[in-house]
């Protein structure tokens, strides 16, 4: 090193000379990596249960539609069988109720009886699946 002229070999010389460090060490990160953290978070989505929107939730009150227990295991098993279909927006329809379903969220996005599609016409779908 020339301190005459200030100029410096290397990166580590400044580090020495100006901030007073004889060996800069590198930062570790402390815990897990952000590629841990991110697969524990893929993990936990995959796994999660079947959500209801509050829109949803507010429909079933409203029209005091209440699901068995055997009903939940058959919509859960609709919204598996389209996602192995590559469904998005689903229909899944068990016994008289119809469901849409965002199928990548796991997410039961409205819910109706069978008075209430008396239409039969459902929009916004890319599939459909009948328990």
């Amino acid at each position: 090193m020339n301190k005459i002229a200030n100029q410096f070999t290397s990166i580590e010389q400044v580090t020495k000379q100006y901030l007073n460090q004889k060996n800069p060490e590198r930062i570790q990160p402390q815990g897990l990596s952000f590629q841990d953290i991110l697969q524990q978070k893929q993990d936990v989505s995959e796994s999660s249960e079947l959500k209801f929107s509050k829109h949803a939730t507010m429909r079933l009150e409203h029209r005091n539609i209440n699901l068995s227990e055997e009903q939940s295991m058959r919509l859960e098993n609709g919204v598996q069988k389209a996602s192995e279909k590559g469904i998005k927006e689903s229909l899944v329809i068990v016994d008289s109720l119809a469901f849409i379903v965002n199928v990548p969220n796991k997410t039961v996005v409205t819910a109706m009886d069978q008075e209430e599609s008396g239409d039969n016409i459902f929009t916004n779908i890319d599939g459909a699946v009948i328990i």
